[in-house]
């Protein structure tokens, strides 16, 4: 069994409406809620993309797929659009088992509004 590789992540906001974020490491229910968090606090008014970048990523669990779920919520409840940019194999599979890929990339609602939980 391969050891757990804690989440590492860094941020970079290359203008006010777009928010990068690079993932590497495993997204799972170790890292999850601090993920989430992470997003949460860089969400901000103004803000119409999150590209998230797991090319990096070494591992996903179900706790890390909820995570992007929620992470998917509160960016289209901010009014912004979530990118899921250079999925791994791991992250590919997880995503096309569940038909989840389409729901996380969703645009966003016209209007901004929407829940954030």
């Amino acid at each position: 069994m391969t050891e757990p590789r804690p989440l590492r992540t860094s941020w970079t906001t290359p203008d006010a409406r777009t928010l990068h974020g690079v993932l590497a490491g495993d997204l799972d229910y170790r890292s999850g809620d601090d993920l989430l968090s992470e997003v949460t606090a860089r969400l901000a008014p103004g803000l119409r993309d999150v590209r998230l970048h797991f090319g990096s990523l070494d591992f996903c669990d179900s706790y890390g797929l909820s995570t992007l779920l929620m992470i998917a919520r509160r960016v289209q409840g901010a009014g912004a659009n979530l990118h899921l940019d250079d999925r791994p194999p791991v992250l590919e599979r997880l995503l096309d088992m569940t038909r989840t890929l389409d729901y996380l990339t969703a645009p966003a609602r016209k209007d901004g509004q929407g829940d954030p939980d």
